[in-house]
């Protein structure tokens, strides 16, 4: 039902490209999900995705046990029927935003209390109630249940989140009760080598089918991001998809491909679309700005979405400076295009056994680039 085929890897670092067959369709790897984390990828359609090439798409356990509950998304026939996507999805814990809560969140051994931040009402989640929770939702990978360490944090502070992690790792795997869906365990250990490494090793003895790699991207440096994602993604198997959660931008996923990383997820390419930013092959283009208002070409000349098929810079402009909807789906279209096509790249290059020097160009082109544009 599940099986991970590494189909190419890289001979110079530890990039490899593979795919992960699933109930609902395979994805190739190295994979980016765009986020649609209340059931819906914001601005799009499930046919935008389609045409724009996403395979996997990430929705959000938190949100959508608050609205519209679990119950109702199990008795409309589960997520991909109720929100009309046949291809494979993945569902996170929830343990990110309960954690971004802050001060409306209480955590202990048995669970974490929260406030709802849409009415105020309160809520306790354990690990099994997340694992149900899932499993109602019915998505073809579900997370366990975290805690992810804030930064900064001291060597103890982030030892307990951890020990906290791993209990909890162990009574997730330990209450699912569907073979139709694959249980991901999560690595932390914060800004500490040691502890990143064990949380990996002990992690990995609970055997899940696949694993991830989280706190990251939370407010720290990017060489010590990546540093602490090349220490845990060392410690994983390599017969199983690593996951990368929350990172990042186009050269955060050029640079962890080139680590070993098989997928990806963030909102950078739709909230910038909604803000206005898009990324291009000569770097980002803040679209509001006056250099665009009679600019009769399109966001990217090497782009062949049916944004830049069909609109002008002038008009994306017009339409975002005039608040209307169409702005939103247009932009996103281009933005997800750009991601989805650059992973298209990497796996090529990695099948041509030429990432680090592909990883090289990138990188030496984009330096100093996506900086947005000012007038």
């Amino acid at each position: 039902m599940f099986s991970y085929t590494i189909t190419n890897t890289s001979s110079d670092t530890a990039a490899r490209a593979g795919q992960y067959n699933t109930p609902h369709g395979t994805f190739h790897t190295p994979a980016f999900m765009p986020v649609g984390t209340q059931g819906t990828v914001k601005a799009m359609s499930p046919r935008d995705l389609c045409e724009v090439g996403a395979e996997i798409v990430l929705s959000n356990t938190y949100h959508l046990y608050l609205r519209p509950g679990h119950r109702v998304v199990a008795d409309l026939g589960g997520l991909h029927s109720f929100m009309g996507w046949d291809r494979p999805i993945l569902t996170d814990s929830g343990g990110f935003q309960i954690y971004s809560l802050g001060a409306l969140r209480k955590l202990s051994e048995e669970g974490v209390k929260f406030v709802s931040h849409l009415d105020g009402s309160s809520h306790f989640f354990r690990p099994e109630d997340a694992v149900a929770i899932q499993e109602a939702l019915g998505a073809d990978i579900i997370m366990c249940l975290d805690e992810c360490t804030s930064y900064p944090s001291s060597w103890d502070e982030t030892r307990a989140s951890m020990e906290l992690t791993l209990s909890w790792a162990r009574r997730c795997r330990d209450a699912r009760t569907r073979a139709d869906q694959a249980l991901f365990g999560i690595v932390q250990g914060g800004m500490y080598p040691d502890l990143r490494r064990t949380s990996a090793g002990r992690t990995v003895e609970m055997d899940f089918p696949g694993y991830a790699v989280g706190g990251l991207s939370v407010g720290e440096a990017k060489g010590l991001m990546y540093e602490m994602a090349q220490i845990a993604l060392e410690q994983l198997p390599p017969d199983r998809p690593r996951y990368i959660m929350g990172v990042g931008t186009p050269e955060d996923l050029v640079i962890l491909s080139g680590l070993g990383a098989d997928m990806f997820d963030c909102v950078m390419p739709t909230r910038n679309a909604r803000n206005g930013t898009l990324f291009t092959s000569t770097g980002r283009l803040v679209i509001k700005n006056e250099r665009y208002l009679r600019d009769e070409g399109p966001v990217d000349e090497a782009c062949g979405c049916y944004t830049c098929a069909n609109f002008s810079r002038g008009y994306l402009r017009h339409l975002f400076m005039a608040h209307e909807i169409l702005s939103s789906t247009l932009n996103t279209i281009h933005n997800l295009s750009y991601y989805l096509c650059l992973m298209g790249t990497i796996r090529e290059a990695i099948a041509a056994d030429q990432y680090a020097a592909f990883q090289k160009d990138f990188l030496s082109r984009t330096e100093g680039e996506n900086k947005d544009d000012t007038d």
